[in-house]
This record gives C-alpha cells, sequence and structure tokens, in this order.
C-alpha cells in the first residue's frame, strides 16, 4: 500500500492574508494597549488593579475582550471588578 500525495499549491503573492486579532496578550503586548510600559502592568497587576491574569503554559496573559470591558467600565481594582463580573453573570442571585 502506498500513500497518496497531494499536489502543494504554490502561495499567490497577490493573495492577502488575513490576519487573525489575538484573544490573550502578555505584559509586553498589554502595555502599548494601556499606553504604559511593562514594569508599570507588572505593578498594576501585583497591586491588584488589573483584571486577573491567566497562567498558560508559565505565560501570564490577559484576555483581550476582558480588558476592553473593563476599560469601558472605568478601570476599577481588581476585587470590584470580579465582583462586577459575579454580578452580571449571576444577576438574580444578587438582587433583594
Amino acid at each position: 500500500m502506498t500513500a497518496e500525495v497531494l499536489p502543494i499549491r504554490p502561495l499567490n503573492p497577490a493573495r492577502k492574508r488575513r490576519r487573525l486579532k489575538p484573544f490573550v496578550v502578555d505584559a509586553k503586548l498589554l502595555a502599548p494597549l494601556l499606553s504604559c510600559g511593562v514594569r508599570t502592568i507588572r505593578t498594576l497587576d501585583a497591586s491588584g488593579k488589573l483584571p486577573k491574569a491567566i497562567r498558560i503554559g508559565g505565560r501570564v496573559v490577559w484576555n483581550v475582550d476582558e480588558i476592553r470591558e473593563w476599560l469601558a467600565c472605568g478601570a476599577p481594582d481588581r476585587e470590584s471588578w470580579e465582583a462586577r463580573k459575579a454580578i452580571l453573570k449571576h444577576p438574580s442571585q444578587h438582587q433583594r
């Protein structure tokens, strides 16, 4: 039994490639989004002023959509942000 070899199409240089937007960013990519330096990102994270980071394969990253929502809400501290997310996730449990 022999393996079938499929022909490889040559790349068309005129064809534009679509770039995917990242779902997560590390401190190096987050810093320009927040108009600050990497050290400031680390300081804000350590002091609880950024949304909770995600650890993926030893890297510390932030969800881009969550960062955008956090900024739209006025960039509250992490504790306030997590409380707000909990209320939005389960509104019936937090009503009186």
